[in-house]
């Protein structure tokens, strides 16, 4: 599609390098992209984890025997396969061998509760699986009742040094004395199945930009999760997107560094820590655990690291560790924080300490997921979510569903986006689907905002009742959903806020059915049924809700109750 530039006011901010629009047919598939990568790059450190590293050679080596495995064992083009890891080596092996496959990619959270992940294993149709031991015991409880039934298994203590050489030809000959019985059944080490894939050719299919590589799950209006659908195109186009915008089309030359402290199972370091830089041969080390900030600031002293991604509790909790400030940060370009909305202070403080900016985007799992961007420029912070990135047209929509114009620069409206990484719909929901994605290809995001003169956007409000917990979504509906599984329940609502260290908090405002209920009990309760961020950090009990004359339970008028009390406080 080509536009002008009254069409798209932001494009005369675009800087002379970025072309406004990107060529998405530069690659057949994602398997077709991240093999030329492979290949370009063969001789560069593709990932670094906890002092163990492999080549681009050595990642083409290694998914091929992934995807080789798969194939055995009766893995198909189409077929999805589940990643229940944290950001460890094995991630992009699987990742990289999964695609190259054809295979539909579902990500796990590896702190999901067992409700959460029984829903998405069945909701997906995932046949297979890659979790982390420590994390197998949840799968034991659920498995059963999905349709999984291939599990490979791996941990922190899998040695690189069986990837390498001689180690994958030795685990071909012993591969019946590595697999471990576990309670849902013959499991396979990840180890094993190196092992097993390196002793066969690996047949490649032919995939087009129309397969669906990510059923990328969020959360949802009607409080369950809801698989995105990402076809090939999508992330092609948000690769080519970022890159265009982050280096231009002539890319930096110098080895570049990005720092994945995000987890990988999350969209935002998918592209943003993975296939963006992948595609220009960057060594990408991986944070496991970046909760521990003086092992990640130890890290980062061994790597003259160029990017650092990240939320803006991130960036907060690196700048509070004694160490951070001594870091060398003569190789750093910038930060790119995004997932949630990135604070003055923040920003100001991390150019101060780093001598770079912190450049804010903007994006959902829907957009695949990058929409907005910030110039990459040392004019400090500005408060927006940037300019539309390559071949992204955003408007702002009225409640009546009219348009509000281009030189309107006073007035709000939901954020709208349309371009080739928008998602194709919610997996199985087309009613979901309606909701958000018009016959046009234009995508409601809920969120309200304003554009400026130049075509900046800024975020005002929320017009969805989701709560943004240190860049995670969490929908109101789930957690209202479990608080009233507990027997002590009458009536629930849930909402978010305002918290100095994860920007937003979960709040549950209660209606007892047992007068003895308490706070801790349904805590206790919530700690089984919901992720550690789901959690509500608040219970306040009260003999009733405010509601509509229809019944439906008024949230905004909770969050004004809230606000007025912090304002008088």
């Amino acid at each position: 599609m080509t536009h002008s530039a009254l069409q798209r006011p932001w494009l005369a901010q675009y800087p002379d390098a970025i072309s406004p629009e990107i060529d998405v047919s530069a690659f057949s598939s994602l398997a077709d992209m991240v093999e030329q990568a492979m290949t370009e790059h063969a001789s560069r450190v593709a990932f670094h984890c906890s002092g163990s590293e492999f080549t681009y050679a050595e990642l083409d080596r290694l998914s091929a025997a992934f995807a080789s495995h798969l194939q055995a064992h009766g893995f198909k083009r189409g077929d999805r396969f589940a990643l229940m890891m944290p950001n460890i080596l094995q991630y992009p092996i699987a990742l990289m061998g999964c695609l190259r496959l054809g295979v539909t990619v579902v990500n796990c959270n590896p702190l999901y509760t067992p409700r959460e992940l029984e829903h998405q294993l069945k909701d997906s149709g995932a046949k297979g699986i890659l979790v982390i031991e420590n994390f197998a015991d949840v799968l034991q409880e659920v498995i059963d009742k999905t349709d999984v039934s291939h599990v490979i298994v791996t941990g922190l203590g899998d040695r690189l040094s069986w990837w390498k050489g001689p180690g994958l030809n030795f685990l071909v000959r012993h591969v019946a004395k590595l697999v471990p019985e576990f309670k849902f059944g013959a499991a396979i080490r990840f180890n094993a199945a190196l092992g097993e894939g390196a002793g066969k050719t690996f047949t490649r299919e032919t995939l087009t930009q129309d397969d669906i590589a990510f059923l990328q799950y969020t959360g949802g209006t009607t409080g369950v999760s809801k698989g995105a659908i990402l076809n090939h195109k999508n992330i092609i186009a948000n690769v080519l997107q970022c890159r265009s915008w982050l280096f231009g089309f002539q890319q930096d030359k110098r080895d570049e560094c990005i720092v994945a402290a995000l987890p990988l199972y999350h969209i935002f370091a998918l592209s943003a820590c993975t296939f963006v830089y992948v595609t220009i041969g960057a060594k990408i080390v991986l944070i496991t655990n970046p909760r521990d900030v003086p092992a990640f600031v130890r890290t980062l002293k061994e790597h003259r690291f160029t990017v650092l991604p990240g939320v803006n509790t991130l960036f907060t909790a690196l700048m509070n560790h004694e160490d951070f400030a001594s870091l060398d940060f003569s190789s750093l370009r910038y930060g790119l924080g995004g997932g949630m909305a990135v604070q003055r202070a923040t920003a100001e403080e991390w150019q101060r300490v780093t001598g770079t900016p912190l450049i804010e985007a903007y994006g959902l799992t829907e957009t695949s997921p990058g929409a907005t961007i910030n110039t990459i420029t040392d004019a400090g912070y500005n408060g927006s979510i940037g300019l539309p990135i390559p071949s992204t047209e955003v408007r702002l929509r009225r409640d009546d569903n009219s348009w509000i114009a281009l030189d309107d620069f006073e007035s709000a409206g939901e954020i709208c986006i349309r371009g080739p990484q928008v998602m194709q719909g919610y997996y199985n929901r087309p009613d979901e689907t309606a909701k958000v994605l018009d016959a046009e290809g234009w995508l409601s995001t809920g969120d309200v905002g304003k554009m400026d003169g130049k075509g900046f956007f800024y975020i005002v409000d929320r017009k969805k009742d989701m709560i943004l917990v240190s860049g995670f979504n969490v929908y109101p509906n789930e957690i209202e959903g479990v608080v009233a599984m507990h027997s002590g329940v009458l009536e629930a609502a849930a909402i978010g806020v305002p918290d100095g260290k994860s920007g937003e908090v979960v709040k549950v405002f209660v209606v007892r059915k047992d007068p003895a209920l308490t706070s801790a009990q349904l805590l206790a309760h919530c700690r089984e049924q919901l992720t550690g961020y789901k959690i509500p950090k608040f219970v306040e009990f009260r003999n009733e809700l405010p509601k509509t004359n229809v019944g439906k339970i008024l949230r905004r008028e909770l969050r004004d109750e809230e606000i007025r009390r912090k304002a008088a406080a």
